[in-house]
């Protein structure tokens, strides 16, 4: 039997070895850019076009290469950061195992250009799927600038299975600004297609959080500061009432590495315990100090998860820190049972008397005595004046006259509590009903067979589904204009995710002034929606498309109508009065798919007269 292992070829092992390290064109950034922060660069610029598939380009001051590292770079498994196993138990790097260079020319066009300081000329070398094609010397500044062109184009599959160029960018700004947050001391700059989304200066850790996330953002921040033994937490929190509808401001950093960890994330949402509303997620920039002995990186390719020695210890820790800080800024209450000295009555107050105030009265007052009479009796030696008195009795005039009728006290209408607002624009009719409602949450209606159960959330829903997604596919709705313009506050990330759907926001009523940077201008909503709403609802709608992330027109469609549907819906909860059960009913009925409503739910069921039977038999 002939031999059946043997080993693979350089360029297939690298293939596979980018499988791991090189999902999409966010993964190349994300290691180049960990490559420049290692080589000590000040300034980082990273330039892309169609969202880094047909270029990406990391320039960077570091301390550049000579040619035998140069070449050396793209070698698998050929690595600075490290000499001996353990190294990995005190690792102070972004980058150690060696296969990223080597990975991403598997699979793309790489230019490396670079230069030392002490080298007059720099080396440019060109690869091509693990193959170098040419090596000159050139000349260029210190440092190393990288570009990875046509990324995938010898493996076709993956190519197409990268997303559009609006998904993938988002992936990019991701990482991006994950790597700018834990390194503030250090200037980057992001261009897309030219155009700068980002230009952030060397600064501080709460000055680039602004930077990046927005103006508004200062104030929304509390600072957390924790040095122990085991760990050193700094950075902030975010207010509670400036909680997000979604988890995209959560931001761990342990060594200056950004992590995930859903036990460290459930740390900090205990600490808000109390503070927030329902599925709201508050935001965080948290950055842990830990010897680097008690952790370990290298569990997973893309090191963004990490295992701790002790993580009890350190949930304990991060939990009570958080509460700390929200309870001394007045942000959480908190019981402080310690006492100031300064709030203290001084010695030489022991033994003095108060000071009893003295009030003069005039006990001849008489309010209903004329002024010349007042004058007459009052002896006292204060300087009282007093105003002429109004004649009181006028007051009461008329009130006795014999000529008017006398009313009728039981044909007197006195206006009741109003059950909820006119939601559907009637009114309630005085007439039998024909529905009722079952703990604020269901809606009854009689068959013929039996009766009718529907979940009233679920079936507005559905009605205004089929609505919206009406509106966006064929004709605008109507739109109610605001007398005072709203001003928005959104981070670059969200801004640019409504920019992605204003034609179809704009579809269902939406009217936007102006979409800056950071801020959205709002001149007209739909008529279905109240001005208190817009901002929780372009929130959810935000969170909505994080989660679900599409990437073509259909299903964009689709899914702001389902986003908007489910937040402008009736909530469960609400009273309605006769008139808006049945306008429910009779609208849900008129759909096109009354029995379930878009996310597949059931949305009514019905009860015969036959199984009532049973139920008392």
């Amino acid at each position: 039997m002939s031999n059946v292992i043997q080993l693979l070829p350089d360029h297939v092992a690298n293939q596979i070895a980018a499988g791991e390290v090189v999902q999409r064109p966010a993964s190349v950034i994300k290691e180049l850019l960990e490559n420049s922060i290692d080589a000590k660069a000040s300034r980082i610029q990273v330039v892309i076009k169609d969202a880094g598939k047909s270029l990406i380009q990391v320039i960077d001051d570091g301390v550049g290469m000579n040619l035998t590292d140069a070449r050396m770079s793209f070698e698998r498994h050929a690595t600075s950061k490290i000499k001996i196993a353990d190294d990995l138990f005190s690792l102070k790097t972004k980058g150690f195992r060696g296969e990223a260079l080597a990975s991403i020319a598997a699979i793309a066009h790489v230019e490396l250009k670079t230069r030392t300081e002490d080298d007059e000329v720099g080396t440019c070398l060109k690869v091509e799927g693990s193959q170098v094609v040419s090596q000159d010397a050139c000349v260029t500044p210190k440092g190393t600038g990288i570009s990875v062109k046509n990324l995938f184009y010898n493996i076709p599959a993956r190519r197409n299975f990268l997303k559009s160029d609006n998904v993938e960018s988002r992936h990019i700004i991701d990482e991006f600004q994950r790597v700018a947050l834990a390194h503030p001391d250090i200037s980057f700059s992001l261009i897309h297609n030219g155009n700068e989304l980002f230009q952030l200066p060397t600064t501080n850790f709460r000055q680039r959080i602004t930077n990046i996330l927005g103006g508004k953002t200062n104030e929304k921040l509390v600072p957390v500061e924790e040095d122990t033994e085991i760990v050193k937490i700094s950075g902030f929190v975010g207010k509670p009432e400036f909680a997000k509808k979604s988890r995209g401001e959560q931001f761990f950093f342990v060594n200056n590495r950004f992590i995930k960890s859903p036990y460290l994330n459930h740390a900090v949402v205990a600490s808000f315990e109390g503070l927030l509303k329902d599925k709201s997620y508050p935001s965080y920039f948290l950055y842990l100090e830990v010897d680097p002995k008690s952790i370990d990186i290298n569990i997973h390719p893309t090191k963004t998860e990490i295992k701790f020695d002790d993580e009890h210890a350190l949930y304990a820790i991060l939990k009570s820190s958080i509460k700390h800080s929200l309870g001394q800024f007045n942000v959480a209450p908190m019981l402080d049972f310690e006492r100031d000295s300064e709030l203290d009555t001084p010695y030489e107050y022991k033994n003095k008397k108060a000071d009893v105030p003295q009030v003069e009265v005039d006990r001849n007052f008489n309010p209903f005595q004329s002024e010349n009479n007042y004058k007459a009796q009052y002896a006292g030696g204060g300087n009282y004046q007093k105003e002429k008195p109004a004649e009181w009795e006028s007051l009461y005039s008329g009130l006795q006259s014999e000529s008017e009728p006398e009313v009728d006290l039981k044909q007197i209408e006195f206006e009741s509590e109003e059950v909820t607002g006119n939601l559907f624009g009637a009114k309630e009719e005085q007439a039998e009903k024909s529905t009722f409602q079952v703990q604020k949450k269901y809606i009854v209606s009689t068959l013929k067979s039996g009766i009718l159960v529907i979940d009233q959330h679920r079936a507005h829903t559905r009605v205004l589904y089929e609505e919206l997604l009406k509106n966006i596919t064929v004709s605008s709705a109507v739109s109610q204009q605001l007398l005072f313009p709203l001003r928005l506050q959104f981070n670059r990330h969200e801004v640019e995710m409504l920019k992605e759907i204003k034609d179809s926001l704009e579809q269902t009523g939406f009217i936007f002034s102006e979409i800056k940077q950071d801020e959205v201008g709002i001149t007209g909503i739909p008529t279905l929606i109240s001005e208190s709403e817009v901002e929780i609802l372009l929130e959810q709608l935000v969170a909505d498309f994080e989660k679900d992330v599409p990437d073509n027109g259909f299903s964009q469609t689709d899914l702001l109508a389902k986003s908007l549907a489910k937040s402008m819906a009736v909530r469960s909860g609400t009273l309605l009065n006769s008139a808006e059960q049945q306008h429910i009913v009779n609208r849900l009925f008129a759909c096109k798919e009354p029995g379930l409503n878009p996310f597949n739910k059931t949305v009514f069921t019905t009860l015969s007269v036959d199984e009532l039977d049973k139920k008392f038999a």
